[in-house]
């Protein structure tokens, strides 16, 4: 069953076009290196358009006493000592270079009267460092870099699904995949291929990914290509998604909702955060609320739905109008609530990766020549809590340092190895699914995946769990060689589907091994066999395939940066 194939040659191919992959993109363009880019959603709807709260960089332009090196400490602070000391200062050291290049290409960033940027707390930052633009701060850059992509003229297909990374020899050269609207292939030869394809969220019920984004398609497309993927258990619980309406579930209010004072209740109009961080409340880390609000829902203190409430209605209306107007419009749209008026129901969501793609820290190359992961498809900043905020940052540092590398890379080859049998491979591949006519519906096996990680794999953890999941998970890989695909007049979104699904399974193999490895509670990790912190464990787990899972020391942290970092009480987190 062979189809027309379009055959397209560059010097850098980017799989993405969120916020890092048009970073990437930009660069490589500004310097003149041939550039595609290439995505599975609308370029003006990915995930990047999402994260509301804001971009962090020590600017100083509140607080003067800021500086990168402080940044750099809350950051590994938070991270439980898990993020790599070298990645982190890559990021801190380089953020105020990142708000230059968004404020070059036209970034509206919010202001004081005197011209400066503004800048607001968030989350456990020692300083006000958070830079925004109202509550949508991710919609406004990635608006400005679409625009900009626009200016470059950077050809950007977002309606390609990439399948396969073509390897040969270990060296990338290409990648492979079908149009979602016609079917038609795409063979893209390329010299360097950037990896920006976010993370696996989506493979949890209750999560702030939207459909078909986020199903650990950077996890399989650089798995087999020969990659490795770190701390996949790793993933951040936003303490604040929507319960309801279903479809909408895990929708998420905005942190800068907490960080304007809002106050967290349970069903007993408890203000219960005094029980978990009497000294941060409202402001305390994602992983304490997230862990507080499961814990009071799991004691039979929440909601009869299973939530928690979250009132912002003592604020002054014209705050909630002018920092929250997201938040606001959003619960208007899906519950016809008035935010300033009544609390809202809110539970723990499924919200990011905080593990990722094996790479080097200084130019975030995976192992593979030519082949680079960068945004949340990558590993190495978060740790085991992610700095709200820090996100952001980071796809403007590495995009731009990976479009060097990259360029660098494309015109260090004196040849491009290429590979008929790879080629042939990935063909076959879509071929295959394509014919595929068995009894299993991929929608189903992609809830039933998602019912898996949500029982077994979700804010809490335990062997039996765990171990439980595993076999479940067994069963449902195994129904996945019986499904059937059936491409249709509105397009090839059922094969999409499934190939979703592969990714989402990968994902969800790697986050329980994992998992079950990290015999700890350690940041969002919590075993609830394993209430405490091992020393023994600080230590990332990279996942190269089904049962395997090692150990890999990280970095001393420079003098500098350690004299900053204050003691983490671990008050309020353990379980039991």
């Amino acid at each position: 069953m062979y189809s027309p194939e379009n055959r397209i040659a560059t010097s850098v191919l980017v799989i993405g076009t969120g916020g890092a992959g048009l970073r990437a993109a930009i660069e490589l363009a500004e310097r003149g290196v041939s550039v595609v880019a290439v995505g599975k959603r609308p370029k003006a709807d990915a995930h990047t358009s999402l994260a509301a709260g804001g971009i962090n960089a020590a600017l100083a332009t509140m607080d003067p006493e800021d500086s990168w090196q402080q940044h750099a400490a809350d950051t590994l602070k938070e991270s439980y000592l898990l993020a790599n000391p070298h990645t982190v200062q890559i990021v801190t050291e380089g953020a105020a270079r990142g708000i230059e290049d968004l404020q070059r290409y036209g970034m509206p960033f919010a202001r004081e009267q005197d011209g400066r940027i503004s800048q607001r707390f968030f989350g456990a930052h020692t300083f006000r460092r958070t830079a925004y633009a109202g509550d949508y701060t991710g919609l406004e850059i990635q608006r400005t870099l679409i625009n900009r992509a626009a200016q470059l003229d950077i050809p950007i297909l977002d309606t390609a699904y990439i399948t396969k990374i073509l390897v040969k020899d270990n060296a990338v050269f290409g990648a492979y995949g079908f149009d979602l609207n016609d079917g038609r292939r795409y063979v893209i030869h390329a010299d360097a291929v950037i990896l920006a394809a976010g993370g696996h969220t989506r493979i949890w019920r209750r999560t702030s990914s939207r459909r078909d984004e986020n199903t650990g398609d950077s996890f399989r497309l650089a798995s087999l290509a020969g990659c490795r993927i770190r701390d996949p258990e790793l993933v951040q619980f936003h303490p604040s998604g929507l319960i309801a309406p279903e479809n909408a579930a895990g929708t998420l209010v905005s942190e800068a909702a907490r960080g304007e004072g809002g106050i967290l209740r349970n069903q007993l109009g408890e203000r219960f955060m005094s029980h978990y961080d009497p000294e941060r409340m409202e402001l305390s880390t994602r992983d304490r609320i997230a862990l507080a609000a499961y814990t009071e829902i799991k004691e039979g203190r929440g909601t009869p739905d299973g939530g928690v409430w979250l009132d912002v209605s003592h604020l002054p209306r014209q705050t909630i109008m002018e920092r929250l107007p997201r938040v606001y419009q959003t619960l208007m749209e899906l519950q016809m609530l008035d935010i300033t008026t009544d609390p809202i129901e809110i539970a723990p969501t499924a919200h990011y990766s905080m593990g990722g793609v094996w790479v080097r820290p200084e130019d975030h190359g995976t192992g593979v020549d030519g082949l680079y992961a960068i945004g949340e498809a990558a590993s190495g900043l978060h740790g085991a809590n992610r700095l709200g905020g820090n996100s952001l940052i980071e796809l403007l540092v590495f995009g731009r340092i990976v479009g060097q590398e990259a360029a660098a890379y494309s015109a260090g080859l004196d040849a491009q190895r290429r590979s008929a049998e790879a080629l042939d491979e990935a063909r076959a591949e879509v071929d295959e699914l394509l014919a595929a006519d068995g009894p299993e519906n991929v929608r189903a096996l992609q809830r039933a995946l998602r019912n898996i990680m949500t029982e077994h794999a979700g804010v809490v953890r335990d062997e039996a769990g765990l171990l439980k999941g595993l076999a479940e998970l067994a069963t449902l890989e195994a129904r996945i060689g019986q499904v059937g695909v059936h491409p249709d007049i509105a397009g090839f979104q059922d094969l999409a589907h499934a190939f979703d699904l592969k990714s989402a399974a990968l994902s969800a193999r790697a986050t329980m091994e994992t998992a079950l490895e990290r015999r700890e509670t350690r940041g969002c990790h919590n075993r609830s066999d394993y209430p405490e912190l091992d020393p023994a464990l600080q230590v990332n787990l990279v996942w190269s395939g089904p049962g395997s899972v090692e150990r890999e020391t990280i970095p001393a942290i420079p003098t500098e940066i350690a004299g900053l970092m204050r003691e983490v009480s671990s008050e309020g987190k353990l379980v039991e």
